[in-house]
C-alpha cells in the first residue's frame, strides 16, 4: 500500500494511501468495496471504479494486509500499487478481455449470420452452429460466469449474475433441443398467435448465448482501457525530471543517477540542463525557463542566494546549486502527489443501470423463478413454463445497457476527432453538463508561449532597419528568449544579421558586442545608467510595462536610441473563442502564475472580468483554486498545457488540455484539444453535452424496454427466441441512437446571451 503523506506542506492533503482492486465490473462493486472498508473503526476510503483503486484518508493503524483481506473477502484481488508512479506496463485485464474479443467477435458474427438468414442455413447447420456458439458461451463468458460465481458465494447477485444465466440458459436450452430433437424441425419461424412455443419447430438460441457475453465484453475491454489510461498523468509526471545529475564530491564532477543524491549536496546544471532537484544557486548567473513547472511566460533572472526549482530548464550560463530537497520532497514530486490525490476524490461515473443493479439483478432471477413456478402451477408442459421463464432471463438480459454508454462514446469520440478534440472518458460528457465556470491557465493556452518582437520606438534621427541591423546581430549571440525574439525579427526582416565581435553576456541584464565598428548594448535601463533617455522612449517602456510586456533598451555611440517591446501573444482566435464561452452561459476566468500587470493585460484583451483573474499562483495553489470554486458550488472546466496545470486539471470538474501542452497535463485531462485552437473548447463542451444526452436516451429505452418486455416474457407473450430477438433489437435501436452523434457539427446558431455569462467566478 503506498503511502503518500504529504509531510508539512499541505501539498495533496486527504489521500494518506491506496491500493490497486481487481476484479471490479460495475460501479456497484465499487460501492460495495466501499462500504464494507468503511464499516471499520478509524477507515475513511473511497473506491473509484474508473481508476480501479481504493484511496484511503484514513487507515485507523491497520496494516495493509488488513485492507487487502477485508477487500478479498467480498470476492475481489486488491495489492499494493508499484513503488514509482512511472510504471508503463500495460493493464492485464485489458489485454485479456481484447484476447478474448479477438476469437469471439468472429464466432459470434457466424453464429448470427447462421440463426438470422435462411439463405446460410445448409443441412447441418444447428450443429455448426453449437459448435462456433460453445467457446463463446463457455470460454469468453467464462470471468461472467466466474464472477457471478464468486458473487453468489458471498451472497451477492451482480450484473454478472444475470448475464451469466442468461447465457447459461440460452446455451443450455439450445443444446437439450437440439440433442433430443437430433438437429431436425429446427427453423427460426414463430406463431405471434400462439402464447408458447413455436409452431411445429424447435427454438435454438445459439445467437443469443453468443450475443450477449460478446457485446458485455466489448463494453468491459472499453472500460478497461479507459482505467488504463487513468494513471497517464502521474507516468508523464515522474518521467519530467533529470535522469541523472553532475554532482560535485571531493572537489571532482560525478554523472550520478538523480536519486542518489542528498540533501546539502551541490551539483552542476550546464545551459540547456534541466535542474535535477530543489535547491540554492552557489555560484553562477543564468536565465532559468520555469513555464512548465510554474507557469512564468519569462525566463527568471536568477545568481547566487536564488532558489531553483527542479525539473526546470537552465537556459544559459553554468550553475553551482546546493540541493534544499530531494525525492518525495521536491516540488515536482508534490505537484504529481497532488494529481494522484485529485484523480482519487473524483466520483467516477455512476450509470444508471450500476446504480440500480442491487435491485434489477435479483428481482429479474425472483421474477423468472415465479414465472416457472406459476405456469406449472397453471398446468403447463415443463418445456413452455421453462421457456417462459428463460424468456425473462434472456429479454432482461442488459445487453441494451452494456451498450447505451460505450456505443455512445465510440461515435462521439470518433467525431471529436475529426473536429480535434481527444476525449479520454465518459466522466467528461457527465461533467460537461454542470460546468458554469471555465477557467484558463495563461501561457501556452490563450497565448503562443513565445516571445515575439511588438514594436519599436527610435529616438530621433534614428531607423527601424537600423536598430534591428544592430540590436539583432547582438542578440543573435544571446541564448536569452528575448534575445532571440529581436534576432528572429531582425533575420525575417533583413535576411541576413551583421557578424559581431566581443560578445558578452551581462546576466540578468542583457547583452554587448561590437558590430559594424559601434559597441552595441542592449538590455535593462540600468545598463545605461548616466545616459537620458528620450522622452518618447521612456513614455514607450512605460506604456509596455503597464501592458504586462517587456521592454529592453537599445543603445550605441553613448546614446540610448530605441526601445524593443517584447511579449509573449495571444493565439489567434483566444477572443473569440472566450466570447462564444461566454456566450454559453458560463463564467470565464483566467489563473496564471506571471505577474498581475501581465495577467490583467491579457484579461482586458479577452474580456475576461478584473475580478476573475487570478495572477502570481503557484502549481500547488492552482489546484486549491479550483477547490474554492469547488466549494462556491461551481461546476469548474479548467484548460491548460503545462505541468504547473496538471493538478488543477485533474481537480477541476473537467480537465481540457491543449494538444500541443505536456505529457501531465494531457494526462491529467479529460478531454485533448488537439490543434490547440482555443474555439474547440466551446464545440468539445457542446459535444459533451450531445453526448451525455445521447447515452440518457439509451439508458431510458434500454430500462423502458424492460419494463415492457419482461412482464410480457413473464406472461408468455414472448418465447425465448423472440425474446432474444427483442433483445437484439433493443440493442439495435440504442446502437443507432449512438450513430446520430457523428453527424454533430459545430453550432453556429445563437447562444445563450452573454448577460447571463461572467459572473460565477468571484
Amino acid at each position: 500500500m503506498r503511502d503518500i503523506r504529504t509531510g508539512d506542506t499541505g501539498i495533496a492533503a486527504g489521500v494518506r494511501a491506496e491500493l490497486i482492486v481487481g476484479g471490479m465490473s460495475c460501479g456497484a462493486c465499487a460501492a460495495r468495496i466501499e462500504r464494507r472498508l468503511n464499516k471499520l473503526d478509524g477507515v475513511t476510503a473511497s473506491v473509484n471504479y474508473a481508476t480501479g483503486r481504493a484511496y484511503f484518508s484514513s487507515v485507523g493503524g491497520r496494516e495493509p494486509a488488513e485492507l487487502i483481506g477485508v477487500i478479498e473477502s467480498c470476492g475481489y484481488s486488491a495489492a499494493s500499487p508499484a513503488p514509482e508512479p512511472g510504471d508503463t506496463a500495460p493493464d492485464p485485464a485489458a489485454r485479456a478481455l481484447g484476447r478474448r474479443l479477438a476469437i469471439c467477435v468472429p464466432l459470434t458474427v457466424a453464429v448470427i449470420v447462421l440463426a438470422m438468414v435462411p439463405a446460410a442455413q445448409f443441412s447441418g447447420w444447428p450443429w455448426v452452429s453449437l459448435v462456433l456458439a460453445a467457446p463463446v458461451a463457455v470460454w469468453g463468458a467464462w470471468p461472467l460466469h466466474q464472477a457471478a460465481w464468486t458473487g453468489l458465494g458471498h451472497g451477492t447477485a451482480t450484473m454478472d449474475t444475470l448475464v451469466s444465466m442468461a447465457v447459461a440458459a440460452s446455451f443450455g436450452s439450445s443444446v437439450y433441443t437440439l440433442f433430443t430433437s437430433g438437429g431436425s424441425g429446427m427453423s427460426m419461424r414463430m406463431s405471434l398467435g400462439s402464447t408458447f412455443g413455436l409452431a411445429g419447430s424447435h427454438p435454438l438460441f445459439l445467437d443469443v448465448a453468443a450475443g450477449v457475453p460478446a457485446a458485455v465484453l466489448a463494453g468491459r475491454y472499453l472500460e478497461a482501457r479507459a482505467r488504463a489510461r487513468s494513471g497517464a498523468a502521474l507516468t508523464a509526471l515522474a518521467g519530467l525530471g533529470a535522469k541523472t545529475v553532475a554532482v560535485l564530491r571531493d572537489g571532482t564532477e560525478q554523472r550520478v543517477a538523480v536519486d542518489t543524491l542528498g540533501v546539502g549536496e551541490q551539483f552542476v546544471v550546464r545551459p540547456g540542463e534541466k535542474i535535477a532537484t530543489d535547491g540554492i544557486i552557489v555560484e553562477g548567473s543564468s536565465a532559468v525557463d520555469a513555464s512548465l513547472v510554474t507557469g512564468e511566460s519569462m525566463p527568471a533572472e536568477v545568481g547566487p542566494g536564488d532558489e531553483v526549482t527542479g525539473a526546470t530548464l537552465n537556459m544559459s550560463g553554468r550553475l553551482v546549486v546546493r540541493a534544499t530537497r530531494v525525492g518525495a520532497d521536491t516540488l515536482l514530486a508534490q505537484i504529481t502527489r497532488l494529481v494522484g490525490a485529485a484523480q482519487g476524490t473524483k466520483a467516477s461515473a455512476q450509470r444508471l443501470a450500476d446504480r440500480i443493479a442491487a435491485i434489477f439483478v435479483p428481482c429479474v432471477i425472483s421474477l423468472a423463478v415465479v414465472t416457472l413456478g406459476f405456469w406449472l402451477g397453471a398446468g403447463l408442459p415443463g418445456t413452455a413454463a421453462g421457456g417462459a421463464a428463460v424468456a425473462v432471463l434472456v429479454v432482461a438480459c442488459p445487453c441494451a445497457l452494456g451498450l447505451a454508454t460505450p456505443t455512445a462514446l465510440l461515435a462521439a469520440v470518433g467525431r471529436g476527432a475529426e473536429l480535434g478534440i481527444l476525449v479520454k472518458s465518459a466522466r467528461a460528457f457527465e461533467a460537461a453538463r454542470h460546468v458554469r465556470v471555465v477557467v484558463f491557465d495563461k501561457t501556452g493556452t490563450l497565448t503562443t508561449g513565445t516571445m515575439r518582437l511588438h514594436t519599436i520606438t527610435m529616438a530621433a534621427g534614428t531607423t527601424e532597419e537600423e536598430v534591428l541591423r544592430l540590436a539583432g546581430a547582438v542578440e543573435d549571440a544571446s541564448e536569452h528568449p528575448i534575445g532571440q525574439a529581436i534576432a528572429r525579427e531582425a533575420a525575417a526582416r533583413s535576411g541576413r544579421l551583421l557578424p559581431v565581435t566581443g560578445f558578452t553576456p551581462l546576466p540578468g541584464a542583457g547583452v554587448r558586442g561590437v558590430v559594424d565598428g559601434r559597441t552595441v548594448t542592449v538590455g535593462r535601463p540600468e545598463l545605461f545608467a548616466g545616459l537620458t533617455v528620450p522622452v518618447p522612449l521612456r513614455r514607450a517602456a512605460d506604456g509596455a510595462g503597464n501592458a504586462g510586456q517587456t521592454a529592453v533598451l537599445a543603445g550605441w555611440d553613448d546614446a540610448v536610441r530605441a526601445v524593443l517591446v517584447v511579449a509573449d501573444t495571444l493565439r489567434p482566435g483566444s477572443a473569440g473563442a472566450v466570447a462564444r464561452i461566454q456566450r454559453l452561459g458560463l463564467a470565464t476566468a483566467l489563473l496564471t502564475g506571471d505577474s498581475e500587470r501581465t495577467a490583467h493585460a491579457v484579461a482586458a484583451q479577452l474580456k475576461i472580468p478584473e475580478r476573475c483573474v487570478y495572477a502570481r499562483v503557484r502549481p500547488e495553489e492552482k489546484a486549491e483554486k479550483i477547490r474554492q470554486l469547488q466549494g462556491e458550488g461551481y461546476a469548474v472546466a479548467m484548460v491548460g498545457d503545462g505541468v504547473n496545470a496538471a493538478a488543477a486539471l485533474a481537480q477541476a470538474d473537467l480537465g481540457m488540455a491543449a494538444g500541443s501542452g505536456t505529457d501531465a497535463a494531457i494526462g491529467a485531462a479529460d478531454l485533448t484539444l488537439v490543434n490547440g485552437d482555443p474555439n474547440t473548447i466551446a464545440e468539445a463542451l457542446l459535444l459533451a453535452r450531445a453526448t451525455l444526452r445521447v447515452i440518457r436516451g439509451n439508458l431510458v429505452w434500454a430500462f423502458g424496454y424492460n419494463v415492457i418486455a419482461i412482464p410480457a416474457a413473464a406472461l408468455g407473450y414472448l418465447n425465448p427466441l423472440f425474446a432474444g430477438i427483442a433483445m437484439a433489437a433493443s440493442s439495435l435501436i440504442v446502437t443507432a441512437n449512438s450513430l446520430q452523434l457523428r453527424r454533430f457539427g459545430r453550432r453556429r446558431a445563437a447562444l445563450a446571451p452573454a448577460s447571463t455569462a461572467g459572473d460565477g467566478a468571484q
